[in-house]
């Protein structure tokens, strides 16, 4: 019998489930989120739920228990520290999301990627997708950059999307060549620590040279809410990114269980819509004081 859907090489047909939906969750007949359905299709012989985040391995593991009256469950992904291997499209994120590397060279406090897929980067053969999800591209080697690069430019999906990050401090002036000849239609950085400023300034300086800096296509995402982080502090940071002309965009930290404050949560989405943004009459603070007349 034929299935529509991921198949191991020994025919094993198998149902992923995740404890959340989100945009790259698969859509596809053997794609589930939550608790079986009342109608499943037929021949499915292993259940592999898949976790990403750490607050959802409680619900990973109800799930696990649901799913057992259907086929023998294994649970994984990267909230589960497992090591992740060469990248099947579809499988784990639906058709045009893509994976072409794992690993990062760097030691970023909040970060699990060095501790699960090691500081060494591992390249994979290079997979069709237009949204890449690659840990660090830019710490990869130039072949393989521009193997990827050319990758993205003859995609089906529509214009590509570099949602996976590149690091500033990496960026070389043949990076900005090839990234304006394949017109992303977004592509972002990281303003994670003090010592991420400097590398983000740099960054805007080549793209503005090279006549392609618009706040429309490049990115950044400021982490707030750490530990010992202010509305103020945060404000500034994010306000500096705004001042170079790269929309910023504010990414909560959550610590192993998940959890925020609810004022964090509220700064947050306040710095999340580029439009607001960047309009004229949103320019406020957000802890309510008087900018130029108007009351946050």
């Amino acid at each position: 019998m034929d299935h529509e859907g991921p198949l191991r090489e020994d025919g094993a047909v198998i149902a992923r489930v995740f404890p959340r939906r989100t945009k790259a969750t698969p859509t596809d007949d053997y794609a589930f989120v939550g608790e079986p359905p009342l109608f499943l299709p037929e021949g499915i012989t292993e259940i592999r739920v898949s976790v990403v985040f750490s607050w959802d391995l409680p619900e990973a593991e109800r799930l696990s228990r649901a799913w057992e009256r259907v086929a023998p469950v294994k649970i994984g992904g990267p909230a589960t520290g497992m090591r992740g291997e060469a990248f099947e499209p579809g499988m784990y994120v639906k058709p045009g999301y893509v994976i072409t590397s794992r690993g990062c060279p760097n030691d970023c406090f909040f970060c699990s990627v060095p501790q699960r897929e090691g500081r060494a980067v591992r390249e994979y053969e290079v997979r069709d997708g237009s949204n890449l999800l690659a840990d660090n591209l830019l710490a990869c080697s130039e072949k393989h950059i521009r193997e990827v690069l050319q990758m993205l430019k003859r995609q089906k999906y529509g214009r590509p999307m570099l949602t996976g990050g590149l690091e500033a401090a990496r960026l070389k002036p043949w990076h900005v060549d090839e990234l304006r000849s394949l017109r992303p239609k977004q592509m972002f950085f990281a303003y994670d620590t003090p010592d991420d400023l400097e590398p983000l300034l740099s960054a805007a300086k080549l793209f503005r040279e090279a006549g392609y800096l618009s706040r429309n296509i490049q990115f950044c995402y400021v982490l707030v809410g750490y530990s010992g982080d202010s509305f103020e502090a945060a404000e500034k940071r994010l306000a500096a990114v705004k001042n170079i002309g790269i929309t910023p965009m504010a990414m909560l930290y959550r610590d192993a269980g998940g959890k925020t404050t609810q004022p964090w949560r509220r700064f947050q989405r306040a710095w999340a819509r580029p439009a607001a943004i960047f309009a004229k009459e949103r320019d406020f603070s957000y802890m309510g004081r008087q900018i130029d007349g108007r009351k946050a």
